[in-house]
């Protein structure tokens, strides 16, 4: 998938874009890559000298991931007129800390849907462990029409 289709699918723009590549997905679930840098906004204060990419910065790239496989089953005449929002998250574990320059690999998987409320898990992993696990819900809210 490439960079202007994220873009197509969800919302979220730079510098709070924590999504770089779709590795792979189906209709329940995918798998994408988020690349952490130096110079991203958050280490300057998160930690000085010590960076770690902040946990809840972890379930944000799960959440955005997950926004982007629901795209894909929202109407395309209401695309332009829905935006993914989280409701809820549960059972989040932090398992490994994320430094500058790593890479991690977010895979999310649909478990339920009930009418207009997605049910999804995430598992964020760097060098092969697991950096955090969490559960989450989703609905898909009316857009704000611009003033």
């Amino acid at each position: 998938m490439t960079r202007d289709a994220i873009l197509a699918a969800i919302p979220h723009r730079e510098p709070f874009l924590l999504v770089d590549e779709i590795v792979s997905r189906d209709a329940e679930r995918i798998v994408c890559r988020k690349t952490f840098h130096a110079e991203d906004w958050f280490y300057q204060g998160h930690y000085p000298g010590q960076p770690v990419t902040p946990g809840v910065l972890l379930c944000e790239a799960a959440m955005q991931a997950g926004a982007i496989l629901l795209s894909s089953l929202v109407d395309p005449a209401e695309a332009s007129q829905k935006v993914p929002v989280a409701t809820r998250m549960n059972d989040v574990r932090f398992k490994r800390m994320v430094r500058p320059g790593e890479t991690i690999e977010i895979e999310v998987t649909l478990k339920e849907r009930l009418a207009g409320a997605f049910f999804l898990e995430a598992k964020v992993t760097c060098q092969g462990k697991v950096a955090a696990r969490l559960e989450f819900a989703c609905t898909l809210a009316d857009t704000i029409a611009e003033a």
